[in-house]
């Protein structure tokens, strides 16, 4: 049995949700998003909450009911309260610097590196080493951040590169003398 799936995704004053043949929309303050429905699981629009339950007794429908009901929250929290993550550049000479929808950055390449900023999604940085990226669909700000990490992952020995805000990199030590 599901934990997670067991409890239904309460829905706050303010937001609108409608089940429609094989699509869930969510509309909230902050914008609309929709999800595709998999067959295994019931969606049901009950009191003021969403609740998921396997449409069967398969393993398969089984495994997917957690999953489900946390994409349906992500949702409800997307347009309510929306997601954001914040990278840190670390290094001498490293920068950024979000240019309207594009982001510039300078890593100790021979170049400096452009990359778009996906639709949704707003970028910011409130100084050259803080990258900050925020909008309503958790995979996509999780997805251009990562893209962003890519291009200079921190090393373990100056621990130099793009991490996340909080993320502990593992140093190593050393040559001993």
């Amino acid at each position: 049995m599901s934990r997670i799936g067991k409890k239904p995704v309460a829905i706050p004053s303010g937001v609108e949700a409608k089940i429609d043949s094989d699509m869930l929309s969510v509309k909230g303050p902050k914008g609309t998003l929709t999800m595709g429905l998999s067959d295994l699981i019931d969606y049901k629009l009950e009191d003021g909450a969403i609740s998921v339950k396997p449409a069967n007794d398969t393993r398969a429908a089984r495994n997917h009911w957690g999953m489900q009901r946390t994409l349906v929250s992500n949702l409800v929290e997307g347009v309510t309260e929306g997601f954001s993550k914040v990278l840190e550049i670390k290094g001498v000479g490293y920068r950024a610097q979000a240019q309207g929808k594009k982001l510039k950055l300078q890593l100790g390449y021979s170049h400096d590196v452009d990359l778009d900023v996906p639709e949704g999604l707003e970028v910011k940085t409130p100084d050259q080493t803080t990258v900050e990226i925020s909008g309503i669909d958790k995979q996509k700000v999780g997805q251009f951040a990562a893209e962003v990490r890519r291009w200079r992952k921190p090393e373990p020995y100056k621990g130099k590169g793009i991490a996340y805000r909080g993320e502990y990199i593992f140093r190593k030590e050393g040559k001993k003398k």
